[in-house]
């Protein structure tokens, strides 16, 4: 796809500069979202006032966490975008979640418990459909694994239990964390993700396998069963 954004022309360096001094000088919280989302296609757009659509971006994901988890055929369909603006939008998002990846990976996980619901939030909670991942740990609670176990409907992604405690006997993991997302941003458990969990549970005792969470993420936050007493 051509860059439809780049034939439009735009003399914004006086604008641009203030928000890079901006920028330089208080750091990114002395932006406002759209100038954040302004800025960035400015890189990729240099020749166009990039406000409007920065605005309109925005307004289409719902904020910054929807437009980053946004997948790149849903962007596109954003007047203006082409492969060069939404290339800069998910450079970033993946930049994003590899740092806060590597903070998990580096410690062991129930003693970095909010770094991981940081990563899991940025990964998952706008997402627009269900997804299913389950975490993998040694015996001495490291991430060996970050799988994702597969994406659903709107309101519904499945979780096997047989293919999960499978996946955890072929790696020798020694725990797991279950984790899914809630579209309608509720992280509220449903009935379903309850029972479905008790018989992982059930499953992996068996095996010495630990299940040490079932978390839930949403736009509005997100739940821990474990927290909640439901394991």
């Amino acid at each position: 796809m051509a860059e439809q954004d780049a034939k439009v022309t735009h003399d914004g360096t006086g604008h641009r500069a203030r928000l890079r001094q901006k920028l330089a000088e208080s750091g990114g919280d002395a932006l406002h979202d759209h100038e954040l989302i302004e800025y960035l296609l400015a890189l990729a757009i240099p020749r166009r006032d990039t406000k409007p659509l920065a605005k309109a971006l925005l307004r289409e994901f719902g904020g910054i966490g929807g437009l980053m988890s946004a997948d790149w055929q849903a962007i596109a369909r954003v007047p203006g975008m082409g492969d060069t603006s939404i290339a800069a939008i998910k450079i970033v998002q993946a930049t994003m979640l590899r740092t806060l990846r590597n903070e998990v990976a580096a410690r062991p996980v129930l003693a970095s418990w909010q770094a991981l619901l940081d990563y899991l939030r940025a990964d998952m909670a706008f997402l627009g459909v269900e997804r299913v991942r389950v975490l993998h740990l040694n015996a001495r609670n490291m991430l060996i694994r970050d799988e994702n176990m597969g994406d659903g409907s709107i309101d519904q992604a499945a979780i096997y239990v047989r293919e999960v405690i499978r996946r955890a006997i072929d790696l020798g993991s020694a725990a797991i964390i279950l984790v899914h997302n809630h579209p309608s941003g509720s992280p509220e458990p449903s009935r379903q993700d309850i029972d479905v969990t008790r018989q992982i549970i059930d499953a992996g005792k068996r095996l010495n396998i630990a299940v040490h969470d079932h978390i839930i993420v949403g736009a509005n936050g997100h739940s821990s069963m474990r927290a909640m007493g439901l394991l």
